[in-house]
């Protein structure tokens, strides 16, 4: 295999080159684990993954500071959503290839639930609200076993209309107050690296305002969160990093604002 060196992108980020594992265009070389003198809290190292034969998550790299905000974007098929999977270690896609990291202990080794207790926090797309409980019995649940993370009552500080509606069936919520349960009952958990897989779809704008302004809190708190989202410049302007993909792998890596200033990086892998 011969190692990649990445080119500089227009604007200065990492754009990465040719080579690799499955003999096709590569993701380029594999993450520095200093950046900014401070070490890496998250490290993937060229993974790759599959559903069933189907070859989707294709050697992907990158790292994360602790407290940092990373957007992973691409276009739809990108495998944005299967490389946050792979991270939660599920079982769909499977991680044939490669190493995850997180605080030093490697989520490679682990069963999902392993890495839920080590402190990821998947906040999946559809949201996976249990039906016949309440909001209450539903952050209650999260809680369990430990480790525990934040209490209710701090929830309910956080998401004012989950504490009016705690008990209410959570099935039964809007969509966006939907949102800030399946968020709510994560943070519940003692989290160590927040994913949230399109937070803001199928929201109407004033409740996407909303949800933006919950996580802007997040990010004070600084906790350290991936988020994927189709909605690329609402996820730009709160991450502090940018990852995109492209067909299963990295094309580009640098700051959210790097990409919001260079529109033909934005045409090309954003449509946007």
């Amino acid at each position: 295999m011969t190692d990649t060196q990445p080119l500089e992108a227009p604007e200065g980020g990492t754009l990465l080159g040719d080579d690799q594992f499955s003999g096709r265009r590569a993701p380029g070389i594999k993450p520095v684990v200093t950046r900014g003198g401070q070490p890496a809290f998250f490290s993937a190292w060229d993974i790759h993954a599959y559903y069933g034969e189907s070859y989707i998550v294709q050697g992907v790299s990158f790292d994360i500071r602790e407290g940092e905000i990373i957007a992973l974007l691409g276009r739809n098929g990108a495998g944005k959503t299967s490389t946050l999977r792979a991270i939660a270690r599920v079982d769909d896609p499977a991680l044939r290839h490669g190493e995850i990291w997180l605080d030093h202990k490697p989520l490679h080794e682990m069963k999902a639930h392993e890495a839920s207790r080590f402190g990821i926090g998947l906040v999946p797309e559809d949201r996976r609200i249990i039906q016949g409980l309440t909001v209450e019995e539903n952050l209650k649940l999260a809680q369990i076993a430990p480790p525990h993370g934040w209490t209710i009552e701090r929830i309910y500080d956080l998401f004012p209309r989950l504490g009016e509606r705690r008990k209410q069936e959570g099935t039964t919520l809007s969509g966006g107050e939907q949102q800030m349960l399946a968020i709510g009952r994560t943070l519940a958990r003692d989290v160590k690296l927040l994913l949230l897989d399109e937070p803001y779809e199928g929201l109407a704008p004033v409740i996407v305002q909303e949800i933006e302004r919950t996580l802007e809190q997040i990010k004070e708190l600084g906790m350290t969160t991936v988020i994927v989202e189709q909605n690329a410049i609402a996820a730009l302007h709160l991450a502090d990093r940018a990852i995109i993909l492209d067909m299963g792998q990295v094309v580009f890596d640098g700051t959210a604002q790097e990409v919001l200033d260079n529109e033909d990086l934005r045409h090309e892998y954003l449509a946007i």
